[in-house]
């Protein structure tokens, strides 16, 4: 009966591409599209990597072109406006990948073409402008993808001629090299190699390797990286280009950039035993349909799906994730090209989707029935409060609606770095800090079963 259910889902969800339909439980906020931009020789692309960013109660959406790095202020998504754009170091129809990732108050750049550099803008002086404040090919010229741990401080750089190089960010306008895999670590390049994407959580590195598999390594040593998992065969397996870990359970969902091949639901809880529980796909063409880019927000999977537009995916149960809804951004027809959606980025508070498309550039979406209340809903549905601010030894936290829901707080300073972790337990808590803190800001987060609340407090 499952396999059967399954079937009529596949045929309708492709009759419904055929009859046209582009969306299901998604709309459209706004779309950015500048045809004058020069288009790329490789894959006809003006467009590639998209993300975001929030700070002083505005969103922004971040998306890379050929010519640079375009900045929108999206707070009001149905009236986005671009507020600045880096030009990029190198610019031009050889022009592919650029990727993103912010920490602190800076935007991280690179490329993967040409003689490009490392570029940092420094993005608190948003919505007026985002001026350069670093570019340099010093540490490297060229990177495919960067992703930076905000627990540690550390920027991974992974792709291009280098496997993988991890940089400290304590100053974060002068990154610091502490290690090059491939020249450093003697297990390396016989091992894992050439890394396309990574994620990392408190150290715990996901490397996703290509044709060779997944490999988790921990970091907490950085200049002495540990093997400490690996998979480098799998059912259905492919070119690992991508993945992310579920915030809370021990899940690691998996894109392989295959036409045809399905996403793979990884359980991660026993490191000497990485095994793939479930397998799902986007149902439109099972042997042209191509996975790219997966970020996980709660349980659900955010995936750009090349031609075939963004998926939103249930995984609460990781044994049988089911479509939540799409919304196709691509106008091209499946083919055995990488065209269409190249990434989607599900976190601003507000719980608006920012998506890019290779060809048709940015879109803002609203996301599926049901999806996590964002930060100006949660404070207008439960006035949660959190004072005094400025604050001297100790906060408290009133939520005059408390309904037993579960509630966690969390308290960081700017690097990222935890140093509080609480349960809410009735209206009214007080919460004792280290007297040791500094003086100056740190950032808050509230998160409940169904809804996330973010601020900012002062200690004096």
């Amino acid at each position: 009966m499952r396999y059967f259910l399954l079937f009529l889902v596949v045929i309708n969800f492709s009759l419904a591409k055929v009859q046209g339909q582009t969306s299901q439980n998604m709309s459209l906020l706004y779309h950015w599209n500048d045809t004058s931009l020069v288009v790329s020789n490789a894959h006809l692309n003006r467009y590639n990597e998209v993300w975001g960013y929030a700070a002083n109660g505005r969103e922004y959406a971040i998306i890379g072109s050929t010519v640079g790095t375009h900045i929108f202020d999206v707070t009001n998504p149905t009236n986005a406006q671009q507020v600045d754009m880096v030009p990029g170091t190198h610019q031009g129809v050889d022009i592919v990948h650029r990727d993103y990732h912010d920490y602190g108050d800076y935007l991280y750049m690179v490329c993967d073409e040409g003689p490009s550099k490392l570029q940092i803008a420094d993005l608190s002086m948003l919505p007026n402008s985002a001026p350069l404040v670093y570019e340099s090919d010093t540490l490297f010229q060229r990177s495919h993808n960067i992703f930076i741990d905000p627990a540690s401080g550390l920027m991974y750089v992974c792709g291009s001629t280098y496997h993988l190089m991890v940089f400290s960010l304590a100053d974060p306008l002068n990154p610091q090299l502490l290690v090059n895999c491939s020249q450093d670590v003697a297990f390396w390049d016989n091992t894992i190699g050439y890394v396309h994407d990574i994620f990392v959580r408190n150290d715990t590195a996901y490397c996703n390797a290509g044709n060779e598999g997944l490999f988790i390594c921990d970091f907490s040593d950085p200049a002495n990286p540990q093997l400490i998992g690996s998979m480098d065969t799998y059912q259905q397996q492919g070119y690992n280009h991508s993945g992310w870990l579920h915030p809370t359970k021990p899940y690691y969902v998996m894109a392989d950039e295959n036409h045809g091949l399905d996403l793979k639901m990884v359980d991660v809880s026993s490191l000497s035993n990485l095994n793939v529980v479930s397998t799902f796909n986007s149902g439109v063409n099972d042997s042209l349909s191509i996975p790219h880019n997966v970020i996980i927000h709660q349980d659900k999977a955010f995936v750009s799906y090349y031609h075939d537009g963004v998926y939103v995916y249930d995984i609460s149960d990781p044994n049988n994730p089911v479509v939540d809804g799409f919304y196709d951004t691509s106008t091209e027809v499946n083919a055995t090209n990488y065209r269409g959606s190249w990434g989607i980025y599900p976190l601003l508070p507000s719980g608006i989707l920012v998506a890019s498309d290779m060809q048709n550039g940015l879109y803002i979406l609203q996301p599926p029935p049901g999806f996590p209340l964002g930060e100006e809903e949660l404070k207008a549905t439960t006035t949660v409060s959190v004072f005094p601010n400025p604050f001297e030894n100790e906060i408290q936290v009133r939520i005059p609606q408390y309904d037993q829901q579960n509630l966690i707080f969390e308290l960081f300073d700017l690097s990222g770095k935890r140093l509080l972790t609480t349960n809410l337990l009735q209206s009214e808590t007080v919460l004792p800090l280290d007297t040791e803190m500094d003086a100056g800001m740190y950032l808050y987060r509230i998160i409940g079963t169904n809804t996330t609340m973010t601020g900012k407090l002062t200690r004096q």
